[in-house]
């Protein structure tokens, strides 16, 4: 079910249409008469399954520990802190 809840009315009720849409309910807020934008609850995150890791393992490969601590070379720093305009 959708309220349709004019912006004055919302700002004196916000608490209660958040409510509201905490139950469940859908309220779209009018400006001038028409719909402006929409408070609505949020989607219940303990109904999802749970997020497991490794779904990407061995997509790319090994890769090698220096790609990721090793620093970068001088020319690529530049480039990356706006110092190198040749390799943008």
């Amino acid at each position: 079910m959708n309220a349709f809840v004019n912006i004055h009315e919302a700002k004196t009720n916000l608490s209660k249409l958040v409510d509201r849409a905490n139950k469940g309910e859908e309220i779209i807020l009018a400006k001038g008469g028409k719909p402006w934008a929409r408070i609505m609850p949020l989607e219940d995150k303990s109904k999802l399954p749970p997020r497991k890791g490794g779904q990407l393992k061995g997509l790319v490969g090994d890769i090698p520990d220096r790609v990721w601590f090793d620093p970068l070379p001088d020319e690529e720093l530049d480039a990356w802190e706006g110092r190198n305009d040749d390799l943008v």
